[in-house]
């Protein structure tokens, strides 16, 4: 039998090899010096090493990648999960790739020749807000599942909780990330974390009085 890749399969083999590309360029022609690889509150580094390990970092996640992604994709393939289950899984493989690519830059980043130090607490806080931006770009497409979404007692128990209360968070990170983004490169870099920090848990607390206050008022909620 032909083995024929559907097209998150293929995206997720094209981001694990990009991974692993990261990788051989990082330990091959990164910074021949110490390379920052953990900072302190004030986004000052703190520990050093080489470029070796940030290739490592960058294979551990490729690793991770691989192994979110395949699982997936195996449970799509051999479960035969119903249509929600199936669109929450592609979402959610979707998501994960997203997140692991932008996150495998980091270590490329720190490790590449030029790149200097002190602008690192920034880019924390700005990769922080893309990640935001892409889960926000797909929440409120997702359909009830045990996988993604935002998941309260009160919208597994109510189709309109769950709809409203996912597409307000899917809005509310969307543009939060995309505001975000710009903004946090200008910010000093506890200022840009604890700002992106506290946005996040707003955002979480009233997602999830909205996905009450929507089961509260719905004729057709189950009882929790």
């Amino acid at each position: 039998m032909t083995f024929k890749p559907t097209r998150m399969e293929a995206a997720a083999g094209v981001v694990v090899l990009a991974q692993l590309g990261l990788a051989v360029c990082t330990a091959r022609f990164g910074s021949t010096g110490p390379v920052a690889m953990h900072f302190d509150i004030t986004g000052a580094p703190d520990r050093w090493s080489d470029r070796i390990e940030a290739a490592g970092v960058i294979l551990v996640i490729a690793a991770i990648t691989a192994a979110c992604a395949g699982a997936m994709a195996f449970s799509l393939r051999t479960s035969q999960p119903d249509a929600a289950r199936r669109r929450g899984l592609t979402i959610g493989m979707g998501i994960i790739l997203a997140a692991t690519g932008a996150v495998a830059l980091l270590p490329f980043i720190l490790a590449t020749p030029s790149f200097a130090p002190e602008q690192a607490g920034r880019m924390g806080g700005a990769f922080l807000c893309l990640i935001l931006a892409i889960a926000g770009a797909v929440l409120g497409k997702v359909p009830p599942n045990a996988l993604v979404g935002v998941r309260t007692p009160w919208s597994l128990n109510s189709r309109l909780s769950w709809d409203r209360s996912n597409r307000l968070a899917g809005r509310l990170f969307f543009w939060g990330g995309l505001i975000g983004l710009p903004v946090s490169l200008l910010l000093p870099p506890q200022v840009a974390m604890g700002g992106v920090t506290a946005a996040v848990l707003l955002i979480a607390v009233y997602v999830v009085v909205e996905s009450w206050r929507v089961w509260r008022a719905d004729p057709d909620r189950r009882a929790v």
